[in-house]
């Protein structure tokens, strides 16, 4: 006699993601679970709606808050090169592999406490400009102002790459009386010398021995005409230097920019966990709806992920299998589960 199938719950889903190593569909799932079919899988994505918010509802109770926190913001292109059926699947820039590839963009949110130096996801956006009409410095600027008067989190200064380093955003962030820190592309235009001459490429300045150690001020083409910002060279190594940008005009000291700017990394290590864990790039639903309930858990997986790799590090067998019972009895229990 068959086991009688049941219905797929987003608990039985966020397991099966969390333990399965290589294959991560709805099949591989129908297959390894003898109380599910593979349309009743089918009927949970097609019925389930899970948004971004969900993510921060079971997450926010872990979040150590500090008022030296950082929000660190960047996108991550989920790699699709193969696929033409997938709904949310453009052509866009990877970072990943440094050329233009068919893949699901997604903004996420990280929250840094350098404390203690741990990092939690809080809010991500799927970018689907065709379905919504934003830009990825629409979803930005909508998670920072969410982050700041919806979640009421408490942080100094908020990090992000040289993309979103536009004059839009600076200025709403410096708006916020928040602090920021970004690098600017080489070829950005800007002006040392107080008006006296020209805009010039940010690489092509040049540099007194003391302005390498303590920054300059420098006002960048298109702001305000009173609008300033302090400058910092910083040189990661003989092939790569970065110029740094911050509101905070009191910095005097390129090693804790440095510092600072490397809390940025948080969000790559991030992407990195999740793609590697939660088989995300494995994902092969087809409608926009069915992936963004996919995103939702899996993102959830991630932050999950983060923790089981500290399990993964335990060398007695017994206090591992303690650590993984711990984790998944203070997060399979959240109300998103139930």
């Amino acid at each position: 006699m068959e086991p009688t199938k049941r219905q797929v719950t987003r608990l039985d889903y966020c397991q099966y993601l969390l333990v399965s190593q290589i294959n991560y569909t709805l099949t591989n799932f129908a297959e390894h679970a003898e109380k599910f079919s593979h349309d009743a899988a089918n009927r949970y994505l097609a019925g389930d709606e899970i948004r971004p918010h969900i993510v921060w509802e079971n997450v926010k109770g872990q979040v150590v808050p500090t008022p030296y926190g950082f929000i660190v913001f960047d996108d991550t292109v989920i790699d699709k090169n193969f696929s033409r059926e997938i709904e949310l699947v453009r052509r866009q820039y990877s970072g990943n592999t440094h050329r233009v590839i068919k893949g699901v963009g997604v903004v996420t949110c990280v929250y840094v406490n350098p404390q203690i130096d741990q990092f939690w996801i809080i809010d991500y956006r799927i970018y689907d400009p065709d379905g919504d009409g934003k830009t990825k410095l629409d979803h930005m600027h909508d998670m920072l102002i969410n982050c700041v008067y919806q979640k009421q989190l408490s942080f100094w200064a908020v990090l992000m790459d040289s993309w979103y380093a536009t004059k839009e955003m600076m200025l709403a962030i410096d708006g916020l009386h928040k602090i920021y820190y970004c690098p600017l592309k080489d070829n950005r235009q800007v002006d040392d010398s107080g008006g006296t001459r020209p805009y010039q490429r940010v690489d092509s300045l040049e540099w007194t021995e003391a302005e390498k150690e303590h920054g300059k001020i420098i006002k960048i083409k298109g702001f305000p005409g009173a609008y300033k910002v302090k400058l910092f060279r910083v040189v990661l190594s003989a092939q790569r230097t970065d110029y740094i940008v911050t509101n905070e005009m009191t910095q005097d000291n390129v090693k804790a920019v440095q510092d600072v700017c490397g809390f940025r990394w948080k969000v790559e290590q991030f992407h990195r966990e999740t793609k590697q864990l939660t088989g995300i790039e494995g994902c092969q639903c087809r409608k926009a709806a069915s992936f963004e309930i996919i995103s939702a858990v899996q993102f959830w997986s991630g932050s999950v992920s983060n923790k089981l790799l500290i399990c993964r590090s335990v060398q007695s067998t017994k206090s591992k299998m303690n650590c993984y019972r711990i984790i998944f009895a203070n997060n399979l229990s959240h109300p998103l589960f139930r």
